[in-house]
């Protein structure tokens, strides 16, 4: 993977997928990080997206992508079909994230989310100082035109796993260029989570 090209996120995620996987992609986009794991890794590919632009050019790329809503597509594959779903930048545009959540773990062996944190420095001292809706690099967009409808921190989805009894097995914070390894929920602008069943 050409590293100097690709986000961090994605490096990470391609990172925790193991080679000869079966991954579905929910919000799959133009498949930025699915075609790389096809090509290097191997695994069997499913993509869920809505943009006709985006499935267009995965399509360009190979993959197997279907259009459709993923809140309400889940329910159609059985139990344990994928060994990996991923779950990222995708989350907080969700309006039934605790359904989507559960059903990502009831077809995935792992669920990879991935997520903008609401919660960085920057955005709180937007906030605080300029009364204004916060804008960073993981939160690009003006109030009236964003896509997010959830506004979580790091700290939110890790008590939503908890009340959930969902087991969180890695997690990994990002910052503006590099792996932030203290105060994650003040200083990285994204974060990865690893889910599994405690059941």
């Amino acid at each position: 993977m050409e590293s100097n090209r690709i986000n961090l996120d994605h490096r990470i995620i391609y990172s925790i997928i193991e080679s000869d996987s079966r991954v579905l992609d929910l919000g799959c986009g133009e498949g930025e990080l699915l075609y790389p794991l096809v090509r290097d890794k191997r695994i069997r590919a499913q993509g869920i997206e809505l943009n006709d632009k985006a499935i267009q050019e995965c399509v360009k790329k190979g993959l197997s992508v279907f259009q459709d809503d993923i809140e309400n597509s889940l329910r159609e594959y059985p139990d344990n079909s994928f060994d990996y779903v991923i779950l990222n930048q995708s989350m907080q545009e969700v309006k039934k994230v605790d359904c989507v959540i559960q059903e990502a773990l009831r077809i995935g062996n792992k669920v990879v989310v991935g997520f903008p944190n609401f919660a960085y420095i920057k955005s709180r001292l937007m906030l605080f100082f300029k009364g204004k809706s916060p804008i960073t690099g993981s939160l690009p967009y003006l109030w009236f035109d964003t896509p997010n409808v959830r506004f979580l921190s790091i700290t939110d989805f890790k008590n939503f796993c908890a009340s959930k009894n969902i087991q969180i097995v890695e997690t990994h914070y990002i910052g503006k260029k590099a792996i932030v390894r203290h105060f994650p929920n003040l200083f990285a602008l994204n974060a990865i989570f690893v889910l599994t069943n405690n059941s």
